[in-house]
């Protein structure tokens, strides 16, 4: 039997790049509690601008780097099992968890919100509730499952695109030239071509906040325009570097160059957007538009350093990346009501931010993770959302596998 470590095409440094920003977003949404300034739900009394620094740097570079590889991976399963298979899987192990879980999420998002309402004074024991919030399709809660409503989106728009390209190109001729498109792209150039359309968005839209970068689509089901942008750019590359392999090799080579102009444009990111200022920068103005020029080299150039950096490190098989790998999608939709309740119980305890931030990142972490090993990976969950389940003798056999 052939094993994943057997396997030429599996693209180990991409799997890792996956988990890792997954996996961030524990430590980005635990960060929010411990702003300077009150942008989330609960503020800890232990509040520090390092907490923003770090929100910062991770959120800049995460869902552009996980769309980036989740295109290149639709491309791969689209080759390997046509659209009826691709369509079958991504209904299954996308679709069916966001369906699945929004619910239970947003039970236990509501838990923690009424916790702090009544730990902060909000609610008076007696007192008649305030009335409920109303939605509709343009406030939607999609909370932090919205990565998966966009994913469906893009996914539909391939499978749209797919059959005219086919037509077009019975006889290779067109994917011939997408290829020669697509390597003319990558290159040390690449951040600054892709941050283009994503700055002109960013500038034209007077919603846009800099400190955020990409705006997060989480609250309708219309997403806006600089998430588009953004994140359908980094999946259309992605999905069209999988026609070109040769490409990551390329992309590896420029990773440090990518880092360091990710470094300088992100710190001066930081300086026009004015540090963790969420106040929107309103209509077109030159300073307005040399920010989203700034702030769009940055993401993208930060999203590409990361994808080359773990093309170079962690290409190698490693048994625990790989486990982690395969929990980062059960711990990414757990995670979000267990941060919210740790920080309404931390909130007023003494102790530096850091240690509290560290503290229930721990804590949450160690819970997705026995609950991933005891309920999900060896049960029909883990065929359903990694697409294989892996048997009890089997996890331990690969738990002894030595990391390299």
């Amino acid at each position: 039997m052939t094993t994943d470590i057997d396997r030429p095409e599996r693209l180990h440094g991409l799997d890792a790049l996956r988990a890792g920003a997954l996996l961030l977003g524990v430590v980005l949404h635990t960060s929010l509690s411990f702003f300077p300034e009150q942008i989330w739900i609960v503020a800890d009394d232990s509040r520090s601008i390092g907490a923003a620094i770090l929100f910062f740097a991770i959120h800049l570079f995460r869902m552009t780097a996980f769309f980036l590889i989740a295109g290149l991976f639709a491309h791969m399963m689209l080759a390997r099992g046509g659209w009826f298979g691709f369509a079958k899987d991504r209904v299954m192990r996308i679709a069916g968890p966001l369906g699945a879980f929004w619910f239970p999420v947003m039970v236990g998002i509501v838990t923690a919100l009424i916790w702090n309402a009544h730990v902060s004074g909000l609610i008076v024991p007696g007192a008649p509730p305030p009335p409920p919030p109303t939605y509709d399709w343009t406030n939607f809660p999609l909370t932090h499952l919205w990565f998966l409503y966009v994913l469906m989106l893009f996914y539909v728009a391939v499978l749209i695109l797919r059959a005219p390209f086919a037509m077009l190109d019975r006889n290779g001729g067109w994917g011939r030239a997408v290829d020669k498109v697509t390597g003319a792209l990558i290159g040390p150039w690449t951040p600054a071509l892709l941050a283009a359309p994503l700055a002109l968005a960013m500038s034209l839209d007077p919603n846009w906040v800099a400190f955020f970068a990409v705006t997060t689509p989480d609250a309708g089901l219309v997403p806006n325009t600089v998430a588009l942008v953004g994140f359908g750019s980094a999946f259309a590359i992605g999905f069209l570097i999988d026609r070109r392999r040769d490409l990551l090799d390329r992309i590896a080579a420029w990773s440090p160059l990518y880092l360091a102009v990710a470094v300088v444009s992100g710190v001066y990111g930081w300086v026009l957007a004015g540090g963790p200022v969420v106040t929107p920068m309103g209509e077109p103005t030159e300073a307005k538009a040399i920010a989203a020029a700034v702030m769009a080299l940055a993401v993208f150039s930060s999203a590409f350093a990361a994808m080359g950096l773990c093309l170079r490190l962690l290409s190698g098989h490693s048994a625990i990346r790989r486990y982690l790998a395969d929990a980062s999608y059960w711990v990414y939709i757990l995670h979000l009501p267990l941060v919210m309740l740790a920080q309404v119980w931390v909130q007023d305890w003494a102790g530096p931010w850091q240690v509290k931030l560290a503290g229930i990142s721990i804590g949450v972490f160690a819970v997705c993770l026995i609950t991933y090993e005891l309920l999900i990976r060896h049960s029909f969950m883990g065929q359903w959302l990694n697409g294989r389940r892996v048997p009890w003798r089997q996890g331990r056999e690969m738990a002894a596998v030595p990391a390299e």
